[in-house]
């Protein structure tokens, strides 16, 4: 405070040499230019009023007094003397003084007008730029976390400090400089005024609070209410921007918490969808091969169709009851993967394998279905051993592999080829079937969903391309496809590369 108070009268001992030395040099000029006493008197009337506008109105009545005197002394009647006798020369002498003092008091009140419209112009845009940093956030723990430092960046304070009352916990830019015993003794203040707030039918009304150790605080009001307390040093907001950041910060933290918890809903929501959809989906598919395989037993197990059926007939029953059987299993691997990745359980299990070796492994676990088409492997040298796990990979290439076989007439071409990429590798699994309807291939990946022209056609869940492009993602890797209808269906797969020292680093799991 003595720093600043000798500072402040250093300042206008300054501005009032600055102020005596230009109104004598304008005398001087002047002078020498030989002004009449009428010109004289309005030069120094405007003198007075520019440094009225400028400096204020202690340095604007100095001037006065001293313009006055030169005015008298240099340009009145008799010359170079300071002669006011009788009424008409101290009318004259006090009316210039009193024109001085009002027109400077004129120019004075301009001047504070000027500043404070400068000063409110700046507080709406620091209010306009913190609102708008505000509203960019919608995770509301992450928004909290920087109100803080928001409201201290925008109104360059050296200190904010936030108390939200739903997780009655502080939050602040950086760590107070303050001892254990004051630092609790502001939070305590802090709760304090929250808890004050509450009791008063209009939170909002609560006046900012002066703290022992210098904060001022305020309290954040929604409406009826109370949210928490914004506390701040130095002083230097006034009451009017103090209650609009408080306000603001009310109503970002409130939008933030709605925002928060409509998500939360709609993922639940979402979830009982998912649920029902899965149960109903299995509940359909594992009730096919289930009827199929008890009425292929019923008819073998009958008395009167044992002497009935030849040996043909009870062959083809048994076919029947190994491929719905294969079916169902299929169809409860599926809703064990789907749950698997519900659970965000996917763990990667990264060894060395060659390309050639993954794809000649995915062809023979698919064979059956794989009997009446052409398959075929395109691998680009060399064939490195790269790190990935083989057992998720497979999986994946079995469900491309699969799906061409099942959506392509028998004797169509699939091949498995791979490719070289700057950082890292393409596998690709490509047919020359009827191809993809455009209207269903951005929905292949959705769970549960089947194309319009393969729901009567093929039999299956749905679930196999989503649970495909999951097992990639945990792999770090993505799958995409491309196809053109009456030619083919390319399905891409996308997969970084890395070493053995960083393999376990590289991959994550399906929760990341």
């Amino acid at each position: 405070m003595r720093i600043s108070s000798t500072s402040a009268w250093t300042r206008h001992i300054v501005h009032g040499l600055v102020a005596s030395t230009a109104t004598i040099l304008l005398t001087v000029l002047m002078l020498a230019l030989h002004a009449r006493a009428s010109a004289s008197g309005i030069v120094f009337l405007v003198l007075i009023v520019w440094f009225a506008s400028v400096t204020g109105p202690a340095l604007s009545l100095f001037l006065a007094l001293l313009s006055a005197l030169l005015f008298d002394f240099f340009f009145l009647e008799p010359l170079y003397s300071i002669n006011i006798s009788g009424f008409q020369d101290w009318l004259a002498m006090l009316s210039y003084v009193a024109a001085c003092v009002v027109v400077s008091r004129v120019a004075e009140r301009a001047r504070r007008q000027t500043l404070n419209a400068e000063m409110r112009r700046a507080d709406v845009e620091r209010l306009y730029a913190l609102s708008l940093e505000m509203m960019l956030h919608e995770d509301a723990q992450r928004l909290v976390h920087d109100i803080p430092r928001l409201v201290e960046k925008n109104f360059a304070l050296g200190s904010v400090l936030l108390y939200v009352k739903e997780d009655d916990q502080f939050y602040a830019a950086s760590q107070p400089a303050l001892t254990p015993e004051d630092s609790k003794n502001l939070h305590q203040l802090l709760r304090t005024s929250c808890s004050a707030a509450e009791s008063q039918a209009e939170a909002s009304t609560v006046s900012p609070v002066q703290s022992p150790e210098g904060y001022v605080s305020t309290s954040l009001a929604f409406g009826m209410n109370t949210i928490g307390t914004l506390a701040w040093k130095p002083a230097t907001l006034s009451r009017e921007v103090a209650t609009s950041v408080a306000s603001q910060v009310a109503v970002a933290i409130t939008r933030a918490h709605a925002i928060e918890s409509s998500a939360r809903l709609e993922a639940a929501r979402n979830t009982d969808r998912l649920r029902a959809s899965l149960i109903d989906s299995l509940t359909h598919e594992l009730r096919t091969p289930l009827t199929a395989i008890r009425a292929a037993v019923t008819t073998l197990a009958s008395t009167d169709n044992r002497q009935a059926l030849d040996e043909e007939v009870r062959a083809e029953f048994v076919s029947i009851i190994d491929e719905e059987s294969s079916r169902l299993d299929a169809l409860i691997g599926e809703a064990m993967q789907m749950a698997e990745i519900d659970a965000n359980a996917i763990q990667v299990a990264p060894e060395q394998v060659r390309l050639r070796t993954l794809f000649e492994q995915a062809i023979e676990q698919s064979q059956p279905l794989l009997r009446s088409h052409r398959v075929s492997i395109a691998v680009e040298e060399p064939d490195d051993p790269v790190w990935l796990d083989p057992r998720l990979l497979s999986r994946v290439l079995r469900h491309l592999l699969e799906n061409a076989a099942r959506y392509t007439p028998p004797g169509t071409r699939i091949t498995l080829r791979s490719h070289h990429l700057a950082a890292g590798i393409e596998l690709s699994v490509e047919d020359n079937g009827p191809g993809i309807d455009p209207i269903d291939l951005p929905h292949i990946f959705e769970k549960f969903y089947r194309g319009r022209h393969s729901q009567s056609k093929v039999k299956g869940s749905g679930m196999g391309l989503s649970i495909a492009r999951a097992i990639l993602t945990a792999h770090g890797g993505y799958l995409m496809a491309d196809s053109i209808p009456g030619k083919g269906t390319t399905f891409r797969i996308t997969l970084p590369t890395i070493d053995k020292g960083s393999a376990q680093q590289s991959f994550r799991s399906i929760e990341e």
